[in-house]
């Protein structure tokens, strides 16, 4: 986790009004930490060890607070929970069809499609998302043996 991106999250809580409280921090600083896409549910359950006050609907409040100041985008992939990715720059999705696990990755190339969408179409283009899906390595592995 870079000390970095958690100051500047920080701070950018304290621009908005939002008082930092201490699983506030724990939360941001598990989402930094994180790889995974955590849930709300998985986030509730490394943090509870710590803070056995704190309930789901906790995380799930503090999760839409950080949404909302533009920290968190919420990833749903049709399966029953949201998974949550803290923002560090722009970029795309895969998943494993058989596990969930989701991997980003970068690829510079598709930001010219909002342009030639907005081009061809007339719109005035917000965002784009792309999802891809597959195998991961374990799962591809665990299937041939």
């Amino acid at each position: 986790m870079s000390a970095d991106q958690l100051k500047d999250a920080l701070e950018t809580l304290k621009d908005s009004g939002v008082r930092i409280t201490p699983q506030r921090h724990a939360i941001l600083e598990y989402l930094i930490s994180s790889m995974t896409h955590p849930t709300a549910d998985e986030i509730y359950k490394a943090l509870e060890g710590r803070f056995p006050n704190m309930s789901v609907a906790t995380v799930y409040n503090n999760l839409r607070v950080f949404r909302e100041v533009g920290l968190v985008k919420e990833l749903t992939y049709g399966d029953a929970s949201s998974r949550f990715d803290f923002v560090t720059h722009e970029h795309y999705h895969i998943i494993c069809e058989e596990c969930g696990k989701i991997v980003d990755f970068q690829y510079p190339g598709l930001d010219e499609i909002e342009q030639f969408a907005a081009h061809v179409s007339g719109y005035k283009v917000s965002h784009h998302r792309l999802e891809v899906y597959g195998l991961c390595p374990e799962c591809e592995n665990n299937k041939v043996n």
